[in-house]
């Protein structure tokens, strides 16, 4: 098989003979290092054969013929050859191997370090600071998915061969804090760690077994212009889960090429955990520049993580369109589970048209899954454009309330797909001034003592200012400002702009549509597995 590869192969043991025999197969000789092979395991795949072989029925009957798939990783520089073979006898015969013979195991992957740094491809390279090794280049082989989220590998460190990731787009938007430029104890500190349905880390997949929860965030000061590579000091450092990069990684990525086509610069604007002092926080623009910006301001937010040395890579080949995939988060064949058991981020075909491309953004009524349109909506190629209304307070009367309520569901989503969404769902309408805490969208107060009693009751609505997928998807110029529920106050409404950050404008002005809605608790997956390019299809399990 080619070299920088992983395929699954289809091997079928079938008995041609008239009577019960059994079977067994094996490889021949020794696999060359850097090759990695096994039985591919999981839904609807057979279990390995026990090493005493497997007995198959007669030519004819039921169950004379199995079906295995192997999984092979050649992590090698040149094209690689495995030689099977096949032992077979009677029910009642012991099979035994010959001298250069070996029975596969379950396939277990390599470890994500040891991939990552054999193949960045030709668009890709490394730079080695001593601690850590950063993959740098316009766009390596370093994408991957885990937890419903397309990620970039940016380093691994040297001595624990954890990986550092971030997530390709802005997730959210959300203020840094109220004046201080300070990291820790930030609200976006406390929005990454957020464990509840509100937060970021509650929302990832199993992510104790994934991901360092003592990790080290170096959040020094820098005022340090792009071309100026200096390591933070670490005088100053956060203990925490999930973080931002700081500006050095961020210069350290683009070594070898030059910020505007660097693989870090998403053309988006977006937040990094680096003081430029002790009023500004240092930020990437959609030019791919290192900035500065208030803190009391909403900006993208791209989160940071560890993997786990553990943590093992099972498929994918590292490109956007066949990203790796990890041990652990690589299900197949989930027809009929249920989409609430599924996870943040994962793509659903839903409704009718081309506007028929959602994501999953939580659960937050238990057993109901909360989907918003992938990207706003459009008309005939071009971004639907609607106003606001004339109150800063969302309802069915507002104009895009009417819109969502009524035209949305007839011509966007249509009659067999609008049964699986609930009749009405709480929309929460927390006003968030200048600098005011992301959570005052949802809760009366910071400390999320019980949730405001402005909202709204609709079957469609919007995302909030501070919510999961509520960032932008695409590069400025391929996306469109959209309208949030929240008022900024008495006269404005908070939206996405179309660059990453947030802004908040009069409800009379026109921008796009990213609606919102519940999904029923009785709504199963029939095909797909989360992804872009397979997203669930979905019908009600009556």
């Amino acid at each position: 098989m080619p070299s920088k590869t992983t395929k699954d192969f289809t091997i079928v043991l079938t008995n041609t003979t008239n009577r019960i025999a059994r079977f067994n197969f094996y490889y021949v000789g020794s696999l060359t290092s850097n090759i990695t092979a096994g039985y591919k395991t999981g839904n609807g795949l057979n279990n390995p054969p026990p090493i005493e072989g497997i007995n198959l029925q007669a030519m004819g009957e039921n169950d004379s013929s199995n079906t295995y798939t192997i999984t092979v990783t050649n992590n090698t520089t040149r094209t690689q050859t495995i030689t099977l073979g096949v032992s077979a006898g009677l029910d009642y015969n012991d099979l035994s191997l010959p001298d250069n013979g070996h029975l596969f195991e379950e396939y277990q992957g390599i470890s994500a370090s040891e991939v990552l740094l054999a193949n960045v491809g030709d668009n890709g390279s490394t730079y080695n600071d001593g601690t850590d090794t950063f993959i740098t280049g316009t766009n390596p082989n370093n994408y991957i998915w885990y937890s419903g989220k397309l990620w970039r590998a940016m380093s691994i460190n040297n001595s624990s061969d954890t990986v550092k990731l971030i997530t390709q787009w802005n997730i959210s938007v959300i203020p840094y804090n109220s004046n201080s430029s300070t990291f820790k104890g930030s609200y976006i500190e406390t929005w990454l760690n957020d464990t509840t349905v509100d937060g970021f880390l509650g929302n990832l997949r199993n992510y104790e077994d994934f991901i360092v929860s003592d990790a080290t965030w170096y959040t020094a000061t820098s005022t340090a212009n792009l071309g100026s590579i200096t390591k933070p000091s670490s005088s100053s450092t956060v203990t925490q889960t999930v973080g931002l990069l700081n500006m050095y990684e961020y210069q350290t990525s683009y070594i070898g090429t030059t910020t505007s086509n660097g693989y870090l610069n998403n053309e988006l604007a977006w937040w990094t955990l680096t003081p430029y002092n002790s009023t500004n926080v240092r930020n990437i623009n959609y030019y791919g520049d290192g900035y500065y910006y208030s803190p009391s301001n909403a900006d993208g937010v791209r989160p940071v993580i560890n993997l786990k040395s553990s943590v093992r890579i099972i498929d994918g080949d590292g490109t956007e369109d066949n990203p790796y995939r990890l041990m652990g988060d690589n299900d197949t064949n989930l027809e009929g589970i249920a989409l609430s058991t599924r996870y943040s981020g994962e793509y659903v075909s839903f409704g009718t048209g081309t506007n028929n491309l959602y994501r999953i953004v939580s659960h937050e009524t238990e057993g109901l899954t909360k989907i918003t349109s992938a990207n706003p909506i459009k008309d005939s190629g071009s971004f639907r454009n609607s106003a606001f209304g004339s109150s800063v307070r969302y309802s069915s009367a507002t104009t895009i309330g009417r819109f969502l309520n009524g035209t949305y569901l007839t011509s966007y989503i249509g009659s067999n797909y609008s049964n699986m969404i609930t009749d009405s769902t709480t929309w929460y309408l927390g006003t968030v001034g200048s600098g005011g805490n992301y959570r005052l969208a949802k809760y009366r107060d910071a400390n999320m003592s019980s949730t405001t009693t402005t909202t709204a009751s609709t079957k469609v609505g919007l995302l909030r200012l501070g919510e999961l997928m509520a960032g932008q998807f695409d590069t400025y110029g391929n996306n469109t400002s959209y309208w949030t529920l929240n008022p900024y106050n008495t006269s404005y409404v908070w939206l996405t702009d179309a660059s990453g950050y947030s802004y908040s404008e009069s409800p009379s002005y026109t921008y796009g549509i990213k609606p919102a809605i519940n999904l029923k608790s009785n709504v199963i997956i029939t095909s797909g597995n989360g992804t872009k390019n397979s997203p669930f299809t979905l019908k009600l399990n009556s």
